[in-house]
């Protein structure tokens, strides 16, 4: 059995104390609101968006590859000539790896988004472990070779994940713009683009969903988001490239 030293064995009491803290004072909202925080977690390293002068973002689009719209969305960000960053599902590349490889091939960046999408709060640490690792594995699998950035599905994170990621030096990529949660905006192309572009700033993450079935109003609204951003003076590159921009 292995002994963890005492400052670490003090840390996780002082952890879980402020778990239950958050349960009886705040209750069931107390806790939402920290499994939810977008710029906050117990371990490890997390960026909801970039501190730079610079006009440069990340496009990032979650779940998937879905047949529904994989391809349809790799062809809108080739004529617009911008990368992405993709968080993938494991099971989906399982399902689809084919569709897996061709977003490599494209050149954009894979992320890891869980094995099942399932919410990453009251899991076990071997659960963690599990799916973090299958996925990364199939990211491989689909060629790719970068740095693998992580992000929870829903943004969900209590202490087995971050704590998990923070052992094995592994970021986790939140976001700061993400039009497709209201779902007045979510119905209308238009209303995507223009929120989108209402809420970017200098390092912001934008957050898409576009691969699935039902989704065809975020994947037109693809090529305005970035036709106005770049009019607007901005850059797109990859999260890992958006990173080397802190503090710029």
């Amino acid at each position: 059995m292995r002994v963890l030293p005492s400052s670490r064995r003090a840390r996780r009491w002082v952890i879980a104390g402020l778990v239950t803290v958050l349960v009886l004072v705040g209750g069931v909202v107390g806790l939402q609101a920290v499994t939810s925080a977008r710029s906050f977690q117990f371990f490890g390293e997390l960026t909801d968006r970039v501190d730079t002068s610079a006009k440069v973002v990340a496009l990032t689009f979650d779940d998937g590859p879905d047949p529904a719209g994989t391809r349809p969305l790799l062809d809108d960000l080739a004529r617009a000539r911008v990368p992405a960053t993709f968080y993938l599902i494991g099971r989906d590349m399982a399902a689809h790896p084919d569709l897996a490889k061709a977003i490599v091939a494209a050149g954009h960046e894979i992320g890891n988004h869980t094995y099942s999408h399932e919410r990453m709060v009251f899991v076990s640490p071997g659960f963690v472990a599990d799916e973090v690792e299958r996925t990364d594995k199939l990211i491989r699998n689909a060629g790719y070779r970068g740095e693998i950035t992580f992000r929870p599905p829903n943004g969900k994170k209590l202490l087995a994940l971050p704590h998990y990621l923070a052992e094995h030096h592994r970021r986790t990529i939140m976001w700061d713009v993400e039009p497709n949660t209201d779902p007045d905006v979510d119905a209308s192309t238009a209303r995507i683009v223009d929120r989108t572009v209402a809420d970017t700033r200098p390092g912001s993450i934008i957050l898409l969903h576009g691969m699935y079935a039902g989704r065809e109003q975020t994947r037109r609204a693809v090529g305005p988001i970035v036709d106005r951003l770049t009019a607007d003076g901005y850059r797109f590159v990859t999260v890992r490239e958006l990173l080397t921009y802190q503090g710029k």
